[in-house]
Parts: C-alpha cells; sequence; structure tokens
C-alpha cells in the first residue's frame, strides 16, 4: 500500500474507534474525531500531513496525493 491509502486507512480508523469510544466511554472523545477531520482538511489545502512524512520516513512509496 502506498502512502495515500494508508493514511485514509489510519484516518477512517482513527474516527471510527474515537465514535465508538464517544457512545461508550465519554463524549469528550469526539473532539479527537474533530482534530482527525481538521488534519485531513488542511492536508488537502497544504498538501503538508504529518503521518505521510513518518510514513516517507519508514520507506513507504509516495502516491499523488503527498508527493515531495
Amino acid at each position: 500500500m502506498n502512502i495515500d491509502r494508508l493514511v485514509f486507512a489510519f484516518a477512517g480508523v482513527f474516527i471510527l474507534a474515537s465514535l465508538a469510544l464517544s457512545q461508550l466511554h465519554s463524549i469528550n472523545w469526539l473532539w479527537f474525531t474533530g482534530f482527525v477531520g481538521v488534519n485531513m482538511l488542511q492536508g488537502a489545502f497544504t498538501g503538508f500531513c504529518p503521518l505521510a512524512k513518518i510514513l516517507a520516513a519508514f520507506g513507504k512509496e509516495p502516491g499523488s496525493a503527498f508527493q515531495k
């Protein structure tokens, strides 16, 4: 899998996990959902994604969205 698909997969898992935790534990977990959403939005406009940088450092190949 390339970086783009891994970023989408991580974001999806984090959003679903925080939604589940907000229902099972505390509604404050929705702040984490918002944080993930804001990071995805700023990544769409700036092209900067912290997770993409980390995955690139581990040697994953970039897709078309997060090329240098």
